[in-house]
């Protein structure tokens, strides 16, 4: 089937066909059920809020109006002037909707700048001065900048508010709302959001003239191919139980309630044999791109994720989401189980429950509507984590090794690199980060030695983590050693 044909049901809602076929090429063809509730009223210049869930296509939703909205208005960007602002609550989400918009504002000849905190601003000061048409945005950094004299959002024409109800639980409202005043009042806006609360209607009465709402997909609405389970487990199993599924094959994306439950649980799943990586809010902004991009590439096969940056994973193929720590409200629950069954694939959520979490945890599921399977299971034997994870278990010897910093050197007389005196020889190996190089050369996870025995479940089961498991605390896996 050639694009054009495949991409007509865009062309019907009144998709431009460079668009149209842009889409096809990335094997979007049939729109969703957010997409075409929204596109002929955004399409045609109204304010628009729109509920959908995570992993629902509001991004294109509102990538593909604010795109044909620009090149239709034929306009040209004047440096520091941006046409059009996407706000986003973190950095990786800011990440993924211009990986997104990259090819539809090529097909328009558009250009595009994005601006977010935890790195320096020089390169994002530069873009701005060129004449950047679509700036995509974390709010703070961007009201530093419109500060320092580097943008003014006087010549906006659209302005799409991405994950709304996320920015309003991190705080960001007061800065948002700052921000839309710079905008004209009389420039579209689209507002995006999986749920759609108080916090949400400030800035709709405020700010959409006339708005048209369109709810589907909401948070609430059960996903036919996501599966969800809850393990009813003893706290000191919990390391042992979560090394047996992030070993099956697959990526699995784990989520822990503190920074702290994070780095510890990424320790004790990598000396456990399982290559992890770790995303919160403590890492600098090159740590967090190396670890995502270890995921990506498969180096990885575990993410280990706070809830804050939960809104900003988006990566393929995630066959199984935990909820290591339960969260402490639905809203978490959803958009962490929206890491998996994306765009109509199937995935399959587990929540760990101890024995003191079983009314919280009760309560939780009620709330966002779902009613799982609860077993309780003695430990990492329970033939359940087969079914729930198939596949054999594969370890790598120290999962993700962190490779040590190199001595400086001290002849040839000079720093070892970098020169800014500070200790920069960390090195890189093929073009690889040291910091995200594994320790075993046999590729992709594989280990050497594959497990004997028959019964089609054969596993190497690594020793769990020593060190007082039994004392983890409910929202944190770290064992109290420095």
């Amino acid at each position: 089937m050639s694009s054009v044909a495949s991409a007509a049901g865009f062309a019907d809602l009144g998709v431009p066909a460079d668009l149209a076929a842009v889409l096809a090429t990335r094997g979007i063809t049939i729109p969703t059920p957010i997409q075409a509730a929204t596109l002929p009223d955004s399409l045609a210049g109204r304010d628009v809020l729109g509920r959908g869930r995570t992993g629902s296509g509001k991004t294109y939703a509102f990538l593909v109006p604010l795109v044909a909205r620009l090149a239709a208005s034929g306009g040209r960007a004047r440096p520091g002037r941006p046409r059009a602002l996407v706000l986003a609550p973190t950095r990786e989400l800011v990440g993924q909707i211009q990986e997104s918009l990259e090819p539809l504002a090529k097909a328009a000849g558009l250009t595009t700048q994005t601006v977010f905190g935890g790195v320096g601003q020089n390169p994002q000061v530069q873009g701005l001065r060129r004449g950047a048409d679509i700036v995509l945005a974390c709010p703070g950094r961007l009201e530093d900048l419109i500060g320092q004299g580097h943008c003014d959002l006087g010549a906006v024409e659209v302005t799409v508010l991405d994950e709304a109800d996320h920015m309003a639980d991190l705080g960001f409202l007061p800065g948002v709302r700052r921000l839309l005043d710079r905008t004209p009042r009389e420039s579209q806006r689209l507002l995006f959001s999986a749920t759609l609360d108080k916090a949400i209607d400030v800035l709709v009465k405020r700010f959409l003239r006339n708005p048209v709402t369109h709810e589907a997909d909401s948070a609430q609405s059960p996903v036919a191919t996501m599966d969800h389970h809850v393990l009813h487990v003893a706290r000191e199993h919990r390391v042992s139980v979560l090394t047996d599924l992030t070993s099956a094959p697959g990526r699995t994306v784990v989520f822990t309630r503190t920074k702290h439950g994070a780095k510890a649980l990424t320790r004790q799943l990598n000396r456990n044999g399982v290559p992890t990586v770790e995303l919160h809010g403590n890492l600098s902004q090159g740590a967090r791109t190396r670890n995502m991009d270890a995921f990506h590439s498969g180096k990885a096969s575990t993410l280990v994720a706070t809830d804050i940056a939960a809104r900003g994973i988006h990566v393929d193929d995630v066959a199984l989401v935990v909820h290591a720590d339960p969260p402490v409200e639905h809203k978490a629950y959803l958009h962490r189980s929206g890491r998996t069954a994306r765009a109509g694939a199937k995935g399959t959520v587990i929540t760990l429950m101890t024995d003191e979490q079983v009314r919280d945890v009760r309560d939780l599921t009620r709330a966002a509507g779902i009613k799982p399977t609860i077993t309780r299971i003695s430990g990492s034997s329970h033939p359940l984590l087969a079914e729930l994870a198939p596949g054999e278990r594969v370890t790598v010897p120290g999962g993700l090794v962190v490779e040590a910093p190199a001595t400086p050197a001290r002849q040839g007389g000079g720093r070892s690199q970098g020169g800014s005196g500070r200790n920069r020889s960390r090195g890189r190996r093929g073009g690889q980060p040291a910091t995200q190089q594994q320790g075993s050369q046999q590729g992709s996870g594989q280990s050497a030695a594959k497990p004997a025995g028959g019964g089609g479940r054969s596993r190497r089961r690594p020793a769990a983590a020593s060190g007082g498991q039994s004392r983890h605390s409910a929202s944190s896996f770290s064992s109290g050693r420095r």
